[in-house]
């Protein structure tokens, strides 16, 4: 069975004013007044917030033991009190609870998810093995400290059930076409280190969004050559690129994706704000969507939330 089969694939009631998100911190610790802001902003958005004590533990460089995680993201969506659920923060930590969520008890409970960056685990896993729509977007602690378009579009997203379009704000275009497929979006690192582990997404038809920080470009080229080598990208149906921030110029990443991709024969399109710069727009996993070199646009087929 395909897991990506949109007529399979379930969508998340919209939020609206009123309802209930559920905080979780899947991965590393975070900042109390980065969160404390986040929160604000959450709270001006309408919704009322679950914050568990769990999400304060700390154990070491993580937020909190293993089982500690993984039971509270468990927890929180089997409870029909919460509406959606928002991670606090990314950072490092959310690959090793993997093998502890449930996944056939998460599927019977499908909610609003929303993270990025170390997220991205959670992301890919939710979608394949739990076959819910969920959402690569700001945390907590970034929705305190990021651009007004960032919340902006966020909320629009999560509470209207409208087909989505997104334009590339800086498109380049790196290989010139179109192509449509189910869209898989996250962190270059995390999709990278997912190679070769029972919780690789399958990238065969997709329309593939990256994005990173910090990564040298050497690293960059590193990474990309080795999902390449492992046959990651044989069957992509298209790339996009979002933010690579503080990983060299913007030259040359896109340098090393057309070399490292270039003779993919597919469409390559990059400038879209979505990762780790101050713009991050909010978009679902799960859903089919075209890529159009020429518009230079992302256009999902239908809503990303149900009514």
């Amino acid at each position: 069975m395909n897991p990506w089969n949109h007529s399979e694939t379930t969508l998340p009631r919209a939020l609206k004013p009123g309802d209930s998100l559920g905080i979780v911190a899947p991965a590393s610790p975070f900042d109390q007044k980065a969160f404390g802001a986040g929160i604000r902003v959450l709270e001006s958005m309408g919704f009322n917030l679950v914050i568990p004590a769990d999400i304060f533990e700390k154990h070491h460089y993580l937020a909190g033991s293993d089982r500690c995680r993984a039971d509270l993201l468990n927890r929180l969506f089997a409870d029909p009190r919460i509406d959606g659920i928002i991670c606090a923060r990314g950072g490092y930590g959310a690959m090793r609870i993997l093998p502890l969520l449930d996944a056939e008890a998460i599927s019977r409970h499908p909610k609003v998810f929303i993270g990025f960056s170390d997220i991205t685990a959670l992301l890919a896993f939710l979608v394949a093995r739990c076959r819910m729509v969920v959402f690569h977007g700001p945390t907590v602690i970034t929705l305190g400290n990021g651009d007004s378009s960032t919340r902006d579009h966020c909320f629009s997203v999560l509470t209207n059930p409208a087909p989505l379009s997104i334009a590339a704000s800086s498109g380049r275009v790196l290989q010139a076409g179109s192509a449509s497929g189910p869209f898989l979006c996250g962190n270059l690192t995390l999709l990278c280190h997912l190679t070769g582990t029972p919780f690789e997404p399958d990238f065969g038809g997709r329309i593939l969004l990256i994005e990173d920080q910090g990564e040298a470009p050497y690293r960059v080229d590193r990474m990309l050559t080795q999902m390449m080598m492992a046959g990651c990208f044989d069957r992509l149906a298209g790339l996009a690129l979002g933010s690579f921030t503080n990983c060299g110029s913007t030259d040359a990443v896109h340098r090393i994706v057309a070399d490292r991709l270039g003779g993919l024969n597919i469409p390559i399109l990059a400038g879209f704000d979505v990762g780790h710069a101050a713009v991050n727009m909010t978009l679902p996993l799960g859903l089919p969507v075209g890529l159009d070199t020429d518009s230079r646009t992302l256009t999902f087929n239908g809503p990303a939330v149900r009514r």
